[in-house]
């Protein structure tokens, strides 16, 4: 069942990563900063959208605190941030789903549940993530059709779901290690796919299944 095969490649994927170095994720989270930053989406101002008559804007980007082994977002954000992109960050809740509030500098994030750091100011609604122009989405792998492998615990299924109804048109863009972007991962009903992956050494763009471009 692609199930069991999705947990026996987490399990492999998640010791992995438990056995990077800190300074390997710290200075893997460096590379990824700048590899992201180079993200068309990222590089000029969002056009208004319809109905609204201000002039372009920079993006609303939908980010994550990285923490563990994951790639490490730390420098993603402030770099983000002093770009004057507004950062949304994840809030838990006790269901399992997201809401957001807005990255104010590491100064501003506080400790909570599962080892997570969250910004300490006012929830913006699980709502808010549909704004965004671009989600950075956590993950373990995707493969070569931009099939993404999460973690199992169902949150971000919720994101993309969201995302989905609202009819949003945000990028949907992984991020992780290079050796992470595999020929193919098991795929369930609920999966969705991502139009790109950052790594350290590449921005991968997935055009249609089955189909990946790099840059």
């Amino acid at each position: 069942m692609d199930h069991d095969r999705k947990r026996r490649l987490r399990r492999h994927l998640l010791e992995v990563r438990r056995a990077l170095p800190p300074d390997v994720v710290a200075v893997t989270g460096e590379a990824l900063a700048r590899r992201t930053l180079e993200l068309d989406e990222l590089a000029a101002p969002v056009s208004p959208r319809p109905g609204d008559h201000r002039p372009g804007t920079p993006p609303v980007v939908a980010a994550y605190v990285s923490i563990g082994g994951e790639p490490s977002t730390r420098a993603l954000l402030d770099r983000l941030r002093a770009a004057g992109v507004r950062v949304l960050l994840p809030v838990l809740l006790a269901d399992n789903d997201l809401d957001w509030a807005l990255y104010e500098g590491a100064e501003r994030l506080v400790r909570a549940g599962r080892g997570l750091l969250e910004p300490d100011g006012p929830r913006l609604g699980p709502e808010a993530v549909t704004e965004a122009d671009v989600v950075l989405l956590p993950g373990l792998a995707v493969d070569h059709g931009g099939l993404r492998l999460g973690r199992g615990g169902g949150s971000y299924d919720r994101v993309l779901a969201r995302l989905e109804r609202a009819g949003a048109r945000a990028s949907l863009v992984v991020l992780l290690y290079d050796a992470e972007v595999l020929a193919e991962v098991p795929a369930e009903a609920h999966d969705r796919h991502v139009h790109a992956a950052v790594t350290p050494s590449a921005v991968h763009r997935f055009t249609a299944p089955g189909a990946r471009t790099e840059g």
